[in-house]
């Protein structure tokens, strides 16, 4: 008699969030929301201030006891077993406080001993932590000199010593200058390239939209849209626009790439053709390959990029919890 082949169980979402509501008092600050975060992700969490991003954060952190719902981190319930969950995270506020009179050697030490990692290994994970996030030649600087981009380098360096799975990070680009910021995106990029899950709060949406693998979008504490950009932008019909210059433009040409598919609009500007595109329909090397399979002879095919902010406008009204 044959057997049916085993069925193997789809894996545990490293956050799963379900029907989570926060209040403070008669005050919501979150309402209903249900998220789950795949292993080795990195979700951007966009929303105003006063949204519910750091209430949700604080809940996975488990400094905050939901009122409604369940939320575990990879399987644990943030309840019922707090030490498990705090195990597999690493928690960075928005702003987080840094003992003066301390070297960084002494500070990561201090958090080393703190999360219990044995004597004889402590000063080889202080020095990976310090080399993977660009620190060893601070070893032996004051933290309390460091430049905010390097405490916040710091602060991700904390929260790597027990090699946490589940990184949240609240706000973290916030306050960092140009530099700071691209430094962090790298960062950031490396540590899902060793496996960490990523869970990253920001206002700044241009940044997130540049690694994040996935984004939520919160206002007044309900999570309005969540899904890859392509997603969000599929779901609120954006389109891209690409700017293309044509050497031999005529008439029959500009007909032709009007009945192109996933293309909504051709028009003729003085130096250029702008193009709407619907990129589900039609990706950027395909239109590319049909302009020239038409014959166009182009000095220049510029797209656009696609527009974060425009799908945050369109999805938010402005309101807080």
């Amino acid at each position: 008699m044959e057997t049916d082949p085993a069925i193997s169980a789809p894996p545990i979402p490293v956050v799963d969030i379900q029907n989570l509501g926060v209040r403070y008092g008669r005050q919501v600050a979150v309402h209903n929301l249900s998220l789950a975060i795949p292993r080795g992700e990195i979700f951007g969490f966009i929303g105003p201030n006063g949204a519910g991003k750091t209430t949700t954060i604080k809940v996975l952190a488990t400094l905050l006891k939901p009122t409604t719902g369940s939320v575990r981190v990879l399987g644990a319930d943030v309840m019922n077993s707090p030490q498990q969950v705090r195990r597999h995270i690493g928690y960075v506020p928005d702003s987080f406080g840094v003992y003066e009179d301390l070297t960084v050697a002494e500070y990561l030490s201090f958090f080393a001993a703190a999360y219990r990692i044995p004597w004889e290994k402590r000063a080889g994970t202080v020095g990976d932590v310090l080399a993977l996030t660009d620190l060893s030649n601070k070893v032996g600087a004051q933290v309390d000199a460091l430049s905010r981009g390097m405490k916040q380098r710091l602060g991700i360096a904390r929260i790597l010593l027990h090699d946490p799975q589940l990184l949240l990070l609240d706000e973290p680009a916030s306050g960092l200058d140009p530099r700071a910021r691209i430094e962090l995106r790298e960062l950031l990029k490396e540590l899902q390239r060793l496996g960490k899950t990523i869970l990253v709060s920001s206002h700044i949406l241009h940044e997130l939209s540049q690694f994040c693998t996935r984004i939520g979008i919160i206002e007044a504490g309900q999570l309005v849209a969540e899904g890859s950009l392509m997603d969000i932008y599929r779901k609120l019909d954006l389109k891209r626009t690409v700017h293309v210059q044509i050497s031999n433009l005529a008439p029959p040409l500009v007909a032709a790439m009007q009945r192109l598919p996933g293309i909504t609009s051709v028009e003729e500007l003085a130096d250029r053709v702008a193009i709407q595109v619907r990129e589900d329909e039609l990706g950027m090397e395909d239109l590319l390959d049909a302009l020239h399979a038409l014959g166009a002879r182009m000095r220049m095919f510029q797209p656009e990029a696609m527009d974060m902010e425009t799908a945050f406008m369109k999805l938010t009204e402005g309101k807080v919890s």
